[in-house]
């Protein structure tokens, strides 16, 4: 065995392979391949779960082809807002942010706000007035320009409406989505994060469920890590997160029983959409999804590996 482990996504939705050439498939697969490998690399030299899963989100942060750090989609304002969160399993330390620009990765920002402050949660100038303060890297708005995004907010701009990437089914040159990992290390320590530029064209500071602990993120040594990606309002409202954790921890229930059951039944009772990964314990990895597809790529405590983009079936 291993003794270690690591799961990655890149967001979930409407993800067909009509719609998907194979020069566009081995793009995505490369991009899961090397976020994932970053961080199997800390964990097989024996690094921790929350440097690996840090690791891991910043590599898709980087990639334009997922909404989250370069990538991220445009605001009704034609700024990038970005929310992301960590936590670790041990002591269940976390951290987050929301509604920041021009950070070039959220999730270390995150991750400081975990370990250089006493809170858990900052949002928007006050965030990005923490980061100068912690010496975390800015970039111009020019990084996070993108033709495919700039024409995904031009059809919705100035209109109330907003869009998330995975419920576009009519656009053929989609990109997703949240990005997310979770990791188990040799020490038998967890962690999650997430990551996101949310919502195309949102408004009023808009925050979703990447960014808040135990609805997109939770990690607890006794039971799981979770992250999560879909449409963030519903995560929210169903702390799916948690829920997991607490079908574990109160009911017993293994793993992939405990996130089937929120992701394909109290998740869809409230018409919510989407998907999590999650590693528990034992290095065994659940990926559940109501969509048709989902990003996603892992490594099992077994030595298992796959990088995998649709429904199987």
């Amino acid at each position: 065995m291993n003794k270690f482990a690591i799961a990655i996504h890149g967001g979930a939705g409407t993800i067909l392979r009509s719609n998907m050439t194979p020069e566009k498939e081995k793009t995505y697969k490369d991009a899961l391949w090397k976020a994932l490998t970053e961080g199997e690399g800390i964990l097989e030299k024996g690094g921790t779960a929350i440097d690996a899963v840090e690791a891991a989100v910043c590599s898709l942060e980087d990639c334009h082809l997922f909404n989250a750090g370069k990538g991220s989609v445009f605001n009704a304002k034609g700024e990038h807002e970005m929310d992301a969160s960590i936590m670790e399993g041990n002591k269940r330390n976390a951290g987050a942010v929301a509604a920041v620009r021009g950070i070039k990765n959220p999730i270390r920002l995150a991750r400081k706000v975990m370990e250089k402050s006493e809170h858990v949660f900052l949002v928007g100038d006050g965030a990005e007035e923490f980061a100068k303060l912690h010496d975390t890297p800015f970039v111009d708005q020019e990084y996070f320009f993108d033709e495919f995004r700039y024409k995904q907010w031009q059809k919705i701009k100035g209109s109330d409406n907003f869009q998330l990437d995975h419920s576009d089914k009519e656009n053929k040159e989609q990109k997703f989505g949240t990005v997310g990992a979770v990791a188990l290390d040799l020490d038998g320590n967890l962690a999650a994060a997430t990551s996101t530029g949310g919502m195309t064209n949102k408004k009023f500071g808009r925050i979703g469920d990447s960014s808040i602990i135990g609805a997109g993120t939770y990690a607890d040594n006794r039971t799981c890590a979770i992250s999560c990606t879909g449409s963030g309002e519903y995560f929210i409202r169903g702390v799916v997160a948690y829920d997991v954790h607490c079908l574990m921890e109160l009911k017993g229930y293994p793993l992939q029983k405990a996130a089937d059951e929120v992701i394909m039944k109290r998740l869809l009772e409230i018409n919510g959409d989407g998907g999590l990964i999650a590693v528990d314990a034992l290095g065994n990895i659940a990926l559940p999804f109501n969509t048709e597809g989902m990003y996603r790529a892992y490594i099992s405590g077994t030595g298992e590996k796959a990088v995998e983009i649709y429904a199987k079936g």
